[in-house]
This record gives C-alpha cells, sequence and structure tokens, in this order.
C-alpha cells in the first residue's frame, strides 16, 4: 500500500506556506510572504497578515500540487496550524485547511507550530534520534526542549525565555539602529562589516552554578535589548551616530553565545549526542558558526535544516502532519478551533472551543 501524501497548511504569522510530504520526503514547498506590506510599520499587523493570507491560501495550495504533480483528490492527509500564532491569520489557515479536508474526505490534523519547526530538520537529515536536544529561536519563542518520540510523547521543557526571544531582541535592536525590518537578516548583514568585540555587551543568565541554577536553561533577552538601546543612545547624546556594524556585530555575538553555550551544556547535562537548532534564528550565520563550532569541540552531533526551512513554511506542518499519520494519531474534530497562545507539550494541537469554554465555567453550587 502507498505511503500516505500529506498536505501541510501554515498561517500563523506572515507567511503562507503549503508543503506535502509522503514518507518523510519533501515533494513540495511554497510559501508566500506578506513581509513587505508590514516592513512600513515595523513589524507585522496582524489585520493585513490576515487578508493576505486570504487571498494567498489558495494560488499556495495550486502552486504545491502542481511542484508535487499531483491532483487534489490524490492527498490522503491535510495538517493545519493550529497554534501558537496571530488569531485571525491562524483562522483563515484552519478554515481552509478544514475545507480541503471535508471535500476530499481526508482526515484533518491540528498541530503545534513549534513542532513543525522541529520537524523540519526531518525533511534534510531523516528521522530525529531519540532523544535529542533541541534549541527553538525565533521572533516570538526560544526554548530549549528535551524531544524523543516527537509524535507520540510528551515534549520536556528544559528551559524557556523568561522575556524577549532571541528573535524579538534582533527585531527591536535593528529598529534603534536604523534598520528595516525583519531585524534578524537585517542585523545578520550589517554585522559582517563589524567588529563582534567591539560593545561589551551582557550575556543574560549564564553566570549560574550549572545544573543546579534554576535558570541555567533559561533565556532572557530584554536586558541585553536594553543595553543595546542605552550604547545607541549614549552615542546620539555625544552628537554622534552609533556605529551600527558594530553594535549590530557585537549584539550578534552576545546572543549566539547564550544560546550555543546553553545548548551545547545541555546535551551534556542531559548525555544527549545530538543537538538540532531549528526556527528563523537557526538562519542567523553567527549562529551557525558558533554552534557548529561549539558542538565539534564538545562530540555532539548538530543538525540545523536549510534556511529555507528555518522560517515558517508549509513543508514543516506536512512534516510534523506526516509523522502523527504514520504514528496513528486521531485525526482532529471538525469543531477543532485554534489556540493562538497555545504551550509546545504535544505535537498534535486540537483545541474545541466548547471543550475549552466547559472547562474554565465557574463551578455551580
Amino acid at each position: 500500500m502507498a505511503s500516505p501524501v500529506v498536505l501541510g497548511i501554515e498561517s500563523s504569522c506572515d507567511e503562507t506556506g503549503a508543503g506535502i510530504v509522503r514518507d518523510g520526503q519533501l515533494l513540495a514547498h511554497v510559501v508566500a510572504s506578506s513581509m513587505d506590506e508590514h516592513a512600513r510599520f515595523g513589524g507585522v499587523v496582524p489585520e493585513i497578515a490576515a487578508r493576505a493570507h486570504l487571498h494567498a491560501f489558495n494560488p499556495v495550495v495550486r502552486r504545491a500540487l502542481d511542484q508535487a504533480g499531483l491532483r487534489a483528490d490524490q492527498l490522503d492527509a491535510v495538517a493545519v496550524t493550529t497554534g501558537p500564532g496571530l488569531s485571525g491569520a491562524l483562522q483563515v489557515g484552519l478554515a481552509g485547511a478544514k475545507t480541503l479536508a471535508y471535500s476530499l474526505g481526508v482526515p484533518l490534523y491540528g498541530v503545534h507550530h513549534l513542532a513543525g519547526h522541529v520537524a523540519a530538520d526531518t525533511l534534510e537529515h531523516g528521522p530525529l534520534p531519540r532523544p535529542c536536544v533541541v534549541l527553538i529561536v525565533s521572533g516570538g519563542h526560544t526554548s530549549l526542549l528535551l524531544v524523543r518520540d516527537l509524535a507520540r510523547e510528551p515534549i520536556l521543557h528544559l528551559g524557556d525565555t523568561l522575556d524577549d526571544a532571541a528573535g524579538e531582541c534582533f527585531d527591536k535592536v535593528a529598529r534603534i539602529l536604523g534598520l528595516p525590518y525583519p531585524g534578524g537578516p537585517a542585523i545578520d548583514r550589517a554585522a559582517r562589516g563589524g567588529d563582534p568585540k567591539a560593545v561589551s555587551f551582557p550575556r543574560p543568565l549564564t553566570g549560574g552554578r550549572g545544573a543546579d541554577d534554576p535558570y541555567a536553561w533559561s533565556f532572557s533577552f530584554s536586558g541585553l535589548k536594553t543595553a543595546a538601546a542605552r550604547w545607541a543612545e549614549g552615542h546620539r547624546l555625544r552628537g554622534e551616530e552609533p556605529p551600527v556594524a558594530d553594535g549590530a556585530a557585537s549584539l550578534q555575538e552576545a546572543v549566539a553565545d547564550v544560546l550555543t553555550r546553553k545548548a551545547v551544556a545541555a546535551c551534556g547535562a542531559h548525555g544527549v549526542t545530538t543537538l538540532v537548532v531549528v526556527g528563523g534564528v537557526a538562519a542567523n550565520s553567527r549562529v551557525r558558526a558558533l554552534a557548529e563550532r561549539r558542538c565539534a569541540s564538545a562530540g555532539i552531533e548538530l543538525r540545523v535544516p536549510p534556511m529555507t526551512l528555518c522560517t515558517d513554511n508549509g513543508a514543516m506542518i506536512a512534516a510534523i502532519g506526516d509523522l502523527l499519520v504514520r504514528a496513528g494519531a486521531e485525526p482532529a474534530p471538525w469543531d477543532m478551533t485554534v489556540d493562538p497562545s497555545a504551550p509546545l507539550e504535544y505535537a498534535s494541537l486540537t483545541p474545541v472551543a466548547a471543550a475549552r469554554t466547559a472547562a474554565t465555567a465557574p463551578a455551580r453550587a
């Protein structure tokens, strides 16, 4: 019997993605971004993002099917991001996925956006080792995870960001330095001409007592963002513009140092020999280079997806959907809704509004 063909739909923020995966193999990968529409506002505008998804949904799905050389009726399942993300954007993707699945008579799977990022690596490097440590770094999330069976078992959080995520820090400092949105790629480009040792920015939460420290695997980038802002402000108060290249290089070095130092230490503390780095900030050149160097020194295998699979895309959602289908996971109920602030506990995410309402209703006397 042929392996099931899974379509994945991603619409959590400003990218409308459709991907098709069969038995762990990527057949199609199409993304339409509305980033340019948000750039003049310095960040994503939820209403603009939702409208952009509405316009892009059908063309993106059609292009994915054409790329894979398939008809819609050859799909065996549809997977869709149901959280976390922007509520209106998620709703557009879910409505489209439900329509497709219902009209084709195939099962629908709701998946967690961050589990999709983890699964993206399998499209390049094959099944994840069990266990492995995963570092997720993106605009809204920075987490260290211990992952065993991604499709079947709960995901253990070793540590998460206490405030700003790494990508959020890049975006905000880029704006302070007069660099364009999105800040991550702009910081990376500017840093190429700068000195990473020019500014002694702090390394937050790296001065503890190792694994006994309650914040050993946690992150905090709010103070680093503030330090960069004060550095730039100091230059301007003296009537001079800050040296952007040096500031960008020094900030990038501080972020990469914290991320990779904690990730490699977590692998050693938990006896894990594979580190997987995923998410939009995994595309950062310094994060990649420093992770590579430190993993090689520690005898740890480093796995990072290709840059096209680091940012939000439908291929990663198809990948986790494919894992769920092959693991025999139950499809989602048709009354599944979205959860914009869903914590990452399992790869499958199938919130139902009625169940949530009942759970939060006050008890009767």
